[in-house]
Order: structure tokens, then sequence, then C-alpha cells
């Protein structure tokens, strides 16, 4: 297999920066919607995913997409692929 054919089946997801406090790393919260059985509403769930950002480029509030990746610390599995859109400040 080629590499472009193994990053290709990589998971992709999109979420918010929460925390920027440690050093290369993030707390990306990513939310989603989920179709409640018995009642029929839609409700929101979130989840936070530390992700590694080596240029310490993303801030708090900056929307971001993260991918799967090799583990690269005990709780970071995902890394900042790129910053979809900048923080107002």
């Amino acid at each position: 297999m080629e590499n472009k054919e193994i990053r290709g089946k990589r998971k992709v997801l999109s979420g918010v920066v929460v925390s920027d406090k440690m050093d290369k790393t993030r707390t990306v919260s990513v939310e989603r919607l989920v179709h409640d059985e018995r009642y029929g509403k839609t409700l929101k769930r979130a989840a936070k995913f530390h992700a590694h950002d080596e240029a310490n480029e993303s801030k708090i509030g900056d929307k971001v997409e993260i991918m799967s990746t090799r583990p690269v610390s005990k709780t970071t599995k995902w890394r900042i692929s790129k910053i979809v859109e900048k923080a107002r400040a």
C-alpha cells in the first residue's frame, strides 16, 4: 500500500479548541448530534480529545480539523491537520 492510501483511511473530526495550556498539545471539543429513539429529540453530545500541535499555532476558540495518528503520548492520539477558522479577538 502507498502512504496516501493509508492516510485516506484515517478518521477526521472537526471541533473547537477549548484549552491551549499544554506545550504542543491542544484540547479539542467535538460536538455531534444524536437522535433519541424514545422521544424523537435531537441531542448534542460532546467529546474532548487531546491533539498534537507541533508549532503551537492554534489558540482557544479556533475551529480546527483533527486527524487520528499514532500515539504521541499517553493521552494524545490525534493531531491538528488544519485550522479552519481563527477565533475572533
